[in-house]
């Protein structure tokens, strides 16, 4: 499999300098750099930088907006309704969770509805911003692109996308314990990843269970989500069958139709390359509900007592959520692996927006 490595410290400016250029102000520049490139660390490739490219082409039809400051639309207190003006995801949202966060501090509660946000990356990224504040979240997060992603369960044609689902829990005296994951089987990105990756290995494969063809048979071919582009196009299928199926839809009701953002209904589909993203999030101060000292205690002999089962052999420890997310960026702090369809796209994408900024790949 064709790769690069290049160090996070070289990928991060670079991509700063691609936004600055693009015409981002420095605080949206860094933002979005710090959470693209802090996915590639955390593991998730699939939210990281290889979505850049697509946000480019976002940018180049008018669909991104730049340097957008957020709207309350509708504000009773804890309760709020915040438009994000279709403005880069990275910025808005951060944005929108600070005002949150406020609220939470001011009332011990906040539910925040987050709506019309170009695509707003990785969730659990959110969810860490509420725990670095001593916040504990919910976020129900509905997605809408050109193209609809994944299949109801037994369906044979997609009707909406990969909606996550997150929850983030500060443990005083312990880590965090941070939820993240696609109501679809796999996220759109990782067969991305894998479709760029086949390109140079025409063995790559997606796990079983994962997608089905423009027939609706199962598949593992990651192609079938991308040729040929004018499709027809397969299907991802959802995460645990009709549970996964079942909280896709929450997302999307919770997410979208309640805080008056976009459904993937057919209507709302009239972007080229935007993804639009709306989210509910309930941001809660838990020192208010319980004592400290009591949730800490409890916590950790819960945990202890889930992670001392002896093991199956599938994995080489038992792990909890957000463990994943620390050793990725335990392993890659030196140095983050690009494959090279990945690569090219960025260099494209930095031709695109000024040919006088270098090819990422002349950093490695």
């Amino acid at each position: 499999m064709a790769e690069t490595v290049i160090h996070p410290e070289k990928v991060h400016r670079w991509m700063t300098q691609l936004w600055l250029r693009a015409g981002s102000g420095d605080r949206e520049a860094r933002l979005t750099a710090d959470h693209l490139v802090g996915a590639n660390l955390a593991g998730h490739d699939s939210h990281g930088v290889g979505m850049a490219p697509r946000y480019v082409k976002s940018w180049k039809v008018g669909e991104l907006q730049l340097n957008r400051e957020v709207s309350i639309d509708i504000d009773n207190g804890a309760l709020i309704t915040v438009d994000a003006r279709h403005g880069m995801g990275q910025s808005v949202t951060w944005q929108a969770m600070e005002l949150a966060i406020a609220r939470a501090r001011e009332h011990g509660v906040c539910v925040m509805g987050l709506k019309n946000s170009h695509h707003l990356g990785r969730v659990g990224h959110w969810a860490e911003q509420a725990i670095a504040a001593g916040m504990a979240s919910v976020h129900f997060t509905n997605a809408v692109a050109a193209v609809p992603m994944v299949a109801p369960h037994g369906g044979g044609v997609a009707r909406f996308l990969t909606n996550p689902f997150t929850v983030g829990i500060p443990r005083p005296g312990g880590e965090p314990f941070v939820l993240d994951f696609a109501t679809s089987a796999i996220a759109h990105g990782k067969v991305r990843v894998a479709w760029n990756k086949k390109k140079s290995d025409p063995a790559v494969q997606v796990p079983e269970g994962c997608l089905i063809d423009a027939m609706g048979r199962p598949t593992r071919d990651p192609n079938v989500m991308f040729e040929p582009p004018e499709g027809p196009h397969g299907a991802m299928q959802t995460a645990a069958a009709h549970k996964g199926y079942a909280l896709a839809m929450v997302c999307e009701l919770l997410g979208a139709a309640l805080t008056g953002g976009a459904t993937a209904a057919p209507s709302h589909r009239t972007m080229q390359f935007a993804i639009w993203n709306s989210m509910l999030a309930i941001v809660f101060d838990p020192t208010r509900i319980g004592p400290a000292e009591r949730f800490a205690s409890e916590a950790r002999e819960f945990c202890d007592w889930v992670q001392s089962a002896s093991l199956s052999g599938a994995t080489d420890r038992i792990m909890m959520p957000g463990d994943p997310e620390r050793r990725a960026r335990a392993a890659r702090a030196q140095g983050l692996p690009i494959d090279h369809g990945t690569l090219a796209e960025l260099d494209e994408a930095a031709r695109i927006v000024d040919p006088a900024l270098p090819a990422l790949s002349s950093l490695a």
